[in-house]
């Protein structure tokens, strides 16, 4: 098989061709590979090779409904026994996974081939991939711009066509905002369907998912069927998977009403592009039979960022301690950013966390209210096309002055000095759309319907119900009909 064929085919058709034996798993991965060493180092997107583990793999006998399938996994939350998992920080540049995350161990059952991790900001914590460690990853459409974050070299992978999904995860919507960049599908579960652990439980208060990145919609329900469920250590059992998503997606869904809004109370002022995207997904669904119109934003989304942040400070100042506990790191082993935010939610305390964490319940009830209505929101992914790179990096002297800050403990003169309203502005200002789901632990998948004059991705989406991860499928599929996309390669794909 050579580079044309394969970015002819998805995982799913890849597997078809590995079971017929058409095409073997080791055929796969030669190719996988040669596509990584033409394009990743444009890219940046793959930064842990596991080529050894790769070559083992598709030398012994596959099982599973993906099997032979070239396959890439985050370096973050999805630990690889015998590799370490730097979360994007030198602080675990050198500490060795000893054992599989559950989710890996779900990828590996489904018989996918893992070669690699890909890139990751520190900790996950930013909607760009520019780590410090690795250094930035590049959007294959555009390589002056960002492919989002935090799954950004997983999404940057699969759009340049290296392995046809990857593993990604989506804590404010690392999985739906490197989507819209990048031209792919990106489902953000319902909270409690994907499994963590061992080690771990549900990241940020439920907020984090596992899940993954593709370019079908068929591959995204192929690649959730073969990961969800609860696993021994979960703290609550998952809702019966009574119909698998690729069952679902083959039947296109009953007449929905829509709501959709393009306005943000933290960028009042969404770009043109984001707010055509959403315009011509509303004449696809109309066309579709689906009753669309303008609605009033159920939330305030100033208010609800504040409240995920507050939870992410929290969580910043954990893992920074974590850090040092488990690998003896210093402060030159953080980034300036990851330590200003750390202390700003030690110094927070207690307090401001649980205020937030009971303020879910608001928003919970906020959007219940709406789906008493509407049975999905529609918005654009991304308030602007994605940001060139470099865009979002803290200037020099500032970052001296906020690991002077950090060393000094005065977290709470940085909230007083509007430090808070700042972070929303600057990080969150692009991409305002995508934390109410995470709070509310609602699924929300991004759909690639609209490509800017400039030749850019941009992805609108869709959040339901608790539950309704099926819907979602099922509509993302009837778009796909409509307006398909697979065809789609940016110029350094081809």
């Amino acid at each position: 098989m050579d580079i044309g064929e394969y970015l002819e085919h998805d995982a799913t058709a890849l597997a078809c061709l590995v079971r017929s034996g058409e095409v073997t798993a080791a055929e796969l991965l030669e190719v996988a590979r040669e596509r990584a060493t033409a394009v990743n180092p444009t890219l940046n997107a793959i930064v842990i090779s596991m080529d050894g583990e790769a070559d083992r793999r598709v030398a012994g006998e596959l099982r599973g409904p993906l099997a032979g399938v070239p396959f890439l996994i985050k370096d973050l939350a999805q630990d690889f026994r015998g590799y370490p998992t730097t979360r994007g920080s030198r602080s675990y540049r050198r500490l060795i996974a000893p054992s599989h995350a559950a989710v890996v161990e779900r990828f590996l059952d489904a018989g996918l081939v893992v070669f690699g991790k890909t890139a990751t900001p520190e900790f996950g914590a930013k909607a760009i991939t520019e780590s410090e460690l690795w250094g930035p990853t590049r959007n294959p459409w555009n390589t002056d711009v960002t492919p989002g974050g935090s799954s950004g070299g997983s999404a940057a992978a699969v759009a340049a066509g290296i392995a046809p999904a990857a593993g990604a995860n989506d804590g404010g919507g690392s999985i739906r905002i490197p989507a819209a960049c990048t031209g792919l599908v990106g489902l953000k579960a319902s909270r409690g369907l994907m499994p963590f652990g061992p080690h771990v439980g549900e990241p940020l208060f439920g907020m984090g998912v596992e899940g993954v990145v593709t370019r079908t919609v068929r591959d995204a329900a192929a690649l959730y069927d073969a990961i969800i469920g609860p696993t021994p250590a979960a703290t609550y059992p998952t809702p019966p998977h009574t119909e698998t998503f690729t069952a679902r997606i083959a039947t296109p869904p009953q007449r929905l009403r829509i709501g959709f809004t393009t306005r943000s109370a933290i960028n009042p002022a969404p770009h043109p592009e984001a707010v055509a995207a959403v315009q011509r997904a509303a004449n696809v669904l109309t066309e579709l039979g689906h009753h669309v119109e303008e609605v009033d934003p159920p939330h305030d989304d100033a208010e609800l960022a504040r409240d995920f942040l507050e939870i992410w400070f929290a969580k910043a100042a954990a893992q920074v301690d974590e850090a040092r506990r488990r690998t003896g790191a210093s402060d030159a082993d953080f980034e300036a950013d990851t330590l200003a935010v750390a202390e700003i939610g030690r110094a927070s305390g207690v307090i401001p966390l649980f205020r937030a964490l009971d303020d879910v319940n608001d928003h919970v009830l906020v959007l219940e209210r709406f789906h008493r209505t509407y049975d999905l929101l529609m918005t654009p992914t991304l308030a602007t096309p994605p940001p060139r790179i470099g865009a979002m990096t803290t200037p020099p002297l500032l970052q001296h002055a906020a690991r002077l800050a950090a060393k000094a403990r005065i977290g709470s003169v940085m909230s007083r000095l509007g430090l808070v309203e700042q972070l929303i502005a600057e990080n969150l200002g692009w991409v305002p759309y995508t934390q109410l789901a995470n709070l509310t632990g609602r699924p929300a998948v991004s759909v690639p319907l609209h490509w800017t004059a400039d030749g850019l991705p941009l992805g609108v989406q869709f959040v339901g119900r608790l539950g309704a991860d099926g819907e979602l499928l099922a509509l993302a599929a009837s778009l796909e009909q409509a307006a398909p996309w697979f065809h789609r390669y940016s110029d350094i794909a081809l």
